[in-house]
């Protein structure tokens, strides 16, 4: 994901000296748009331990994205599900729950060409010997390079089964590309990175090296190649050299198991502005089970960013008339939580409006300045850092910060004192202005 936003407007009133909350903006959340089911003919290929020959089907399946008009530079999520595999169970015995790990591509035509490698959890249904494998689903991401019509279909998919022996069933369109399921009609206007990464194989074995290319990255720059689980990055990692068209193309060798991605970017860290992915990768773990003993699995779920504060008031000095000065006080703490548990770092900076008072009389927004304070709770892998002392005003400034690194996360505290210059023999009554706080 892309990074989270949340907003808070606080209204400060001179002489009643209240401060009173106003209302953010709120997204509803990204919906799965509706897609059109299709039928492939498949060339399915069972684990040679089962000793039968290849199965030619079909395969049926839809896919699924969640922005169907989006600016060139957006990334859009992709779900390929199959409902119904051309393959099954190619043995007698029979498999048990959730010990099936999908991985396929769906290809790209129209505005934009290339493939999109999707992944799917080990979660399946139990299946009786020589029975139909169930439905599945797969998921993941490409960055839209250009405007116009982009189709999506189905792609290859591979079946990997961990019960008593690793096993592969890949299937093959016989005839690529498969029909059309969902098209998203990309519009200009958008953010200008178009650089893309694709990979070789959406999975592999631990140790195992897979295929990383990548296009429209800055000519001769040093490109970052890592895995990712979740948000954070993993231990896998290469580099590569641009040519002088911007692509490059390298082996990145997967040896943490929590691999689940995979991204590219110039330079030593992660950024929106110079980076590309995830695409889907999944580790498939064939480490053997010793005799009597049961393999435990576990994870940590990254979660998001998010802000609240400590309450919707605040009182400000008032001024006397004739005099002026500033009219201080204090912002409600403002606790921020990066429980994403990747490698971006975050801003919240503020911006002010004009103080209105009576008769429509107005002090300036760039009169309104504020001293940043900012605290990290012990044990959180970033340090925020208290923006810098002085105006806020309409173009607005920083309040506080996180750098990018290979592991960011924690929880802080960000607090401000606020002073209002008012200028002498300012007419008496309350002032109003509307302060945005923006957490990216």
């Amino acid at each position: 994901m892309p990074s989270a936003r949340r907003r808070r407007r606080w209204a400060a009133v001179l002489g009643a000296a209240a401060l009173m909350a106003g209302t953010g903006a709120l997204i509803a959340p990204a919906q799965a748009l509706a897609a059109t089911p299709v039928d492939f003919a498949t060339h399915c290929v069972p684990p040679p331990i089962a000793n039968i020959p290849p199965i030619d089907g079909t395969t049926s399946a839809q896919i699924t994205v969640d922005k169907a008009a989006p600016k060139v530079g957006d990334t859009v999520t992709v779900t390929y599900t199959v409902t119904k595999p051309a393959a099954g169970n190619p043995v007698d015995l029979a498999l048990p729950a959730d010990i099936m790990t999908p991985t396929g591509k769906v290809t790209l035509g129209g505005a934009q060409s290339g493939d999109v490698t999707v992944a799917g959890p080990k979660k399946n249904d139990p299946v009786p010997g020589k029975g139909a494998f169930p439905p599945f689903s797969m998921t993941g991401t490409f960055t839209v390079t250009a405007p116009g019509a982009i189709t999506l279909s189905p792609g290859d998919y591979n079946i990997h089964t961990s019960y008593l022996m690793e096993l592969d069933t890949p299937c093959t369109v016989t005839n690529p590309p498969a029909p059309v399921s969902e098209t998203v009609t990309a519009t200009g206007g958008g953010q200008t990175n178009q650089r893309a990464v694709q990979l070789g194989t959406a999975s592999g074995k631990p140790g195992a090296g897979v295929t990383v290319t990548g296009s429209k990255f800055t000519a001769g720059a040093t490109v970052t190649v890592v895995g990712r689980a979740g948000a954070a990055e993993t231990a896998d990692k290469a580099t590569a050299t641009a040519d002088a068209q911007g692509a490059f193309s390298t082996t990145l060798t997967v040896n943490d198991k929590a691999t689940s991605g995979i991204v590219a970017y110039e330079g030593a860290t992660w950024s929106d502005e110079k980076g590309a992915g995830p695409a889907a990768y999944s580790v498939v773990d064939d480490t053997p089970t010793p005799p009597n003993s049961q393999k435990l699995n576990s994870s940590v779920k990254a979660g998001t960013l998010s802000m609240a504060q400590a309450g919707d008031a605040v009182t400000m000095d008032a001024v006397d008339f004739g005099k002026g000065g500033f009219s201080r006080g204090s912002l409600q703490t403002v606790t921020v939580q990066d429980f994403r548990g990747g490698p971006a770092g975050w801003s919240l900076t503020g911006k002010v409006t004009d103080f209105t008072g009576p008769g429509g009389v107005r002090i300036d927004a760039a009169k309104l300045g504020w001293t940043p304070v900012c605290a990290t709770k012990a044990g959180s892998p970033s340090t925020c850092a208290a923006g810098s002392p002085g105006p806020v005003g309409s173009a607005g400034a920083t309040l506080a910060t996180t750098p990018n690194a290979a592991l960011t996360g924690g929880e802080f505290t960000v607090d401000a004192r606020v002073s209002l210059n008012v200028p002498a023999f300012s007419a008496p009554g309350a002032y109003s202005g509307v302060l945005t706080l923006t957490l990216a």
